[in-house]
């Protein structure tokens, strides 16, 4: 397993690029919680704190596949670090300025969110021009995947920690100047600078042009509906069993989960097509959440949120590689800022869902929610099993790959073509 990991990150600037892309991405990861926080130190309420928190989320959603349109088009550097550096300049204006007035904060919080740069998206589609050979990318992918995990995990405790020895303000400066340097670091390595995107047909619905990423995104809408779903259950559950530690255990439970699974799916190759292994990793997921709705004791309630998030960040890794092949020529970077954007918005609609429900039903109503949206997904995938499993558009075959000793005609992933 450890073999695996390493042969990837002893790869010529992988290391460099999934440790600039993570740190770039930790404004984006502590948001929320950096914003309420903040809100909070300055004597703002829970609603206000809410409503900022949500500002940014939901304009970070309408940016992400904006800038990712605009990196396949100019090229990561052009995009990606100004992106960064209008991002951190528009939270420091919100740091500096407070809360008052309300119209100042929220165009800044704004502002903050819709130029978040797309590294996540970028990264992906910079894997293929670093690592030669396919199953490489694949443990990529499945690392990413992992890293995400971690990365939403520790950041939250990170911003904890800048507030208890600084301040609320100086946990936001600090973190959005930590995400430009993770920034920079990524748009002045080489395979940043050198890559460009394959040249694109001009259609004004990009990447969702593709049947299969359509089908894609409609699937994962539902996953992050399940996951979104579940942080509300939890509260409730977690008043009556211990309070916010307990709560604090199931969320890093579910983290757990996807970690080791993540680790695990990567550690080894795949056989067969993506698609149909991605319709049983989402149908495992569901089976998995299940066994949520018994609400045993907070030990064994931890223990089964281990369980629920075991399959979430190999069928992520997944739908990476089918993006990868289904993106058109030339939107790969878009392609990806799609993903991200949906699961993003399904998570959103995932926690408004379960509120209505948990306060109908309790909490057990609420941790049905997740099994019913991993369902509606699997539903998803199988009926657009045969638009996954078809060509991809925009594939192109290249003969005589320089991965391929034999010179033998094989296809390329879509991101894999690049000058």
């Amino acid at each position: 397993m450890a073999t695996g990991y390493l042969d990837v990150l002893r790869a010529r600037h992988a290391t460099r690029l999934l440790v600039g892309t993570l740190v770039g991405r930790l404004p984006n990861a502590t948001a929320a919680i950096a914003i309420v926080l903040f809100v909070r130190a300055e004597g703002g309420s829970y609603s206000l704190a809410g409503a900022l928190a949500a500002v940014y989320g939901l304009f970070n959603a309408v940016g992400q596949p904006v800038l990712g349109r605009l990196v396949d088009l100019r090229g990561q550097p052009r995009v990606q670090l100004p992106a960064a550096v209008l991002s951190a300049l528009a939270m420091a204006v919100f740091a500096w300025a407070g809360i008052q007035p309300q119209a100042l904060a929220c165009a800044a919080v704004a502002a903050a969110g819709l130029f978040t740069p797309p590294l996540e998206g970028g990264l992906r589609a910079l894997w293929s021009s670093v690592l030669h050979r396919e199953e490489q990318v694949h443990r990529a992918y499945a690392m990413d995947a992992v890293a995400q995990e971690v990365m939403f995990t520790a950041g939250p405790l990170l911003v904890t920690l800048c507030v208890s020895l600084w301040s609320a303000q100086a946990a936001l400066l600090l973190i959005n100047a930590v995400g430009v340097l993770g920034a920079l670091s990524v748009v002045v390595s080489p395979p940043s600078r050198a890559w460009r995107s394959a040249p694109r047909e001009a259609h004004w619905l990009g990447a969702l042009r593709s049947p299969g990423l359509l089908a894609l995104l409609g699937a994962f809408l539902c996953v992050g509906m399940a996951l979104g779903s579940i942080t509300v259950a939890s509260v409730p559950y977690a008043d009556e069993h211990g309070g916010d530690r307990v709560y604090g255990w199931l969320m890093a439970g579910i983290g757990l989960g996807a970690l080791i699974g993540g680790v695990a799916y990567g550690a080894r190759q795949w056989s067969g097509p993506p698609g149909r292994r991605l319709q049983v990793l989402v149908a495992m997921l569901t089976v998995c959440y299940l066994p949520l709705t018994l609400m045993p004791d907070a030990v064994a309630m931890t223990l089964l949120a281990v369980v629920a998030g075991l399959f979430l960040a190999p069928a992520i890794a997944c739908a990476f590689v089918l993006v990868d092949r289904h993106a058109p020529r030339g939107t790969v970077t878009e392609a990806f800022s799609w993903l991200v954007t949906t699961f993003t918005v399904g998570a959103s609609a995932g926690t408004g869902l379960a509120g209505p429900v948990v306060e109908a039903g309790g909490a057990q109503w609420g941790f049905a929610l997740p099994a019913a949206a991993g369902g509606v997904s699997s539903l998803v995938l199988a009926a657009t099993r045969r638009v996954l499993a078809g060509p991809a558009r925009g594939a192109v075959v290249a003969a005589g790959s320089e991965n391929d000793p034999n010179r033998a005609v094989e296809p390329r992933f879509s991101s894999g073509d690049r000058a």
